[in-house]
């Protein structure tokens, strides 16, 4: 499969293939898609929580401590 990239991705896949960690383009285009749908995965969590947080639907960081605390015995 043939992809055209601008020269500034050609660059930075270029750079990653020479640094030796990766052997090929597409582990390259691999890994960095992979850390895109991390990334996309802690925003939307971000996101749910600010949510919950304006609808009302939190709780005072002393008592989820007090309850920790409770659980581990502390």
């Amino acid at each position: 499969m043939t992809y055209e990239v601008s020269p500034a991705v050609q660059s930075l896949v270029d750079k990653n293939l020479a640094s030796g960690l990766y052997s090929s383009t597409n582990e390259v285009l691999l890994d960095a898609l992979h850390a895109l749908e991390l990334k996309n995965s802690d925003l939307a969590e971000i996101r749910m929580g600010i949510a919950d947080m304006e609808a009302g639907r939190m709780r005072p960081m002393a008592e989820v401590a007090e309850e920790i605390r409770a659980q581990l015995g502390l």
